[in-house]
């Protein structure tokens, strides 16, 4: 059996935040940034990407750590997944991002993964770019022309592209701080096996009042589509309202037909359809439930 190898490359272990965007201006296309490597480094191996150079970023600390604001929470684009997953500010603050991760590939490859590179990544059934989808998070690209924010809805185009500019770096990202009243959150797929890629995911994330009426709402799907999708006209139906099994059903239903998902070996389009409305349904019953009982 032939070995795969990676094609020639140029290796760059950036000095600081400000040098790797000079190499990043300097190689212009041909340069990738490396930070855990789970998804480019086999893709080199297998030729699918054949950067000429690497600048490695991922010992940089402006691109660590996790620190909450007054109205969100801010991770650094190169924070090692395990990090985040064993982070109790995030758990309190944004949980859903840390229940999303116990879906993420393995405990070895979460060792090694950062938050950053499975954004950049946009695999459309990976895990964290729906969680940003779904809870609107701002994601902040530099340059040595400067800095811009992005919400995820506008960042995520495509299979495996987004809005990065070839010159640009994703150096935090800001997730939405929910408080007051109770707060739910949960998140399911269904893969093959534990830490495939997902045939299907949702997402939810409620918030009632003292009385359990829903004052906010998000709901979000992945794998079924070309980028993960938020659903804002679905969730809204929740809000104002008492929610009931049968909302809850009557919207798991509408997501299915709200994505077009492809068919190949694993699942037919209609089967990836039948799993949005099953997921949909459980978590939304599951982020209702955790709201009602805080």
């Amino acid at each position: 059996m032939r070995s795969m190898k990676a094609a020639p490359f140029d290796y760059f272990r950036a000095e600081s935040l400000a040098h790797a965007l000079e190499l990043l201006g300097e190689h212009g296309s041909d340069a990738k940034l490396l930070a855990g490597g789970q998804s480019l480094v086999p893709m080199m191996a297998m030729r699918l990407a054949r950067p000429s150079v690497l600048v490695d970023i991922h010992r940089l600390p402006e691109l660590q750590g996790v620190r909450a604001d007054t109205s969100c929470l801010v991770t650094g684009g190169a924070v090692r997944q395990c990090t985040l997953e064993h982070d109790a500010t995030l758990s309190e603050r944004v949980p859903l991002i840390v229940q999303a991760l116990r879906w993420v590939g393995h405990e070895q490859t979460r060792n090694r993964g950062t938050l950053g590179g499975s954004l950049v990544h946009a695999d459309p059934s990976a895990e964290l770019p729906l969680t940003a989808v779904t809870l609107d998070a701002a994601l902040v690209l530099r340059s040595q022309a400067g800095e811009r924010r992005l919400p995820a809805s506008e960042f995520f185009l495509g299979p495996m592209f987004t809005a990065t500019a070839e010159d640009e770096c994703l150096v935090a990202i800001e997730w939405p701080r929910w408080t007051g009243g109770r707060i739910g959150s949960a998140f399911e797929e269904t893969a093959i096996r534990h830490g495939d890629f997902a045939m299907a995911s949702a997402a939810a994330q409620v918030h009632l009042d003292d009385a359990g009426v829903c004052e906010r709402a998000v709901l979000g799907i992945g794998g079924v589509d070309g980028v993960p999708l938020a659903l804002p006209r679905l969730a809204e139906r929740l809000v104002g309202k008492l929610p009931t099994d049968d909302a809850v059903r009557a919207i798991a239903a509408d997501a299915s037909r709200s994505c077009e998902p492809g068919s190949d070996i694993h699942a037919s389009a209609d089967y990836r359809r039948h799993l949005v409305t099953v997921l949909v349904e459980r978590v939304l019953r599951q982020a209702l439930a955790t709201a009602r009982n805080n």
